[in-house]
């Protein structure tokens, strides 16, 4: 198969595919609607022809919050939290209070409902090195923008305390 991708898991070459962005997309919405466990990484490495999936213990791992990629969704291109999901995450934290250990611990609420509804994703370094992350809403404003065409004014030296950003 000279076009396929390897998959491994954790390591080990278990197969190939012949179409690996469908296959990754459909693992990572598994990941995100909470079928997948949240901790399994996932890496395309489009170069070597890879899908590394990696299940075992002892990998730090961060969590992200995570950008609408559907293009049906009128959310397309934001975050997938939204004001509304922050104020039940406001609404969880009181509802918790009243919990005793064991119920707080099996109830899905507050950052594990972010997890469960995909608004959060726990990412590994090796995932890390292969998706776009953007440090700021104004980030991802501008590339928005620049997706729609636009093309970004230059800022001056007026501002000494402004943020360095590489160039687009």
């Amino acid at each position: 198969f000279p076009n396929a991708t390897k998959i491994c898991v954790n390591g080990v070459w278990v197969g190939v595919h012949r179409d690996p962005y469908h296959l990754v997309n459909n693992v990572q919405a598994l990941r995100r609607n909470g079928l997948i466990s949240h901790e399994v990484s996932l890496v395309r490495d489009v170069r070597d022809r890879e899908f590394k999936i990696f299940t075992d213990a002892g990998r730090v791992c961060r969590p992200l919050f995570v950008i609408d990629k559907d293009p049906k969704s009128a959310n397309h291109g934001n975050l997938v939290l939204t004001k509304e999901l922050v104020q039940t995450l406001e609404d969880d934290r009181e509802i918790l209070a009243g919990m005793d250990p064991e119920e707080k611990e099996r109830a899905e609420l507050g950052w594990k409902r972010l997890v469960k509804l995909g608004a959060v994703e726990y990412v590994d370094a090796e995932e890390e090195e292969t998706i776009m992350i953007t440090m700021t809403p104004e980030d991802l404003e501008n590339h928005r923008l620049l997706q729609q065409g636009y093309t970004l004014p230059e800022s001056g030296p007026e501002d000494m305390n402004k943020r360095v950003k590489a160039a687009i």
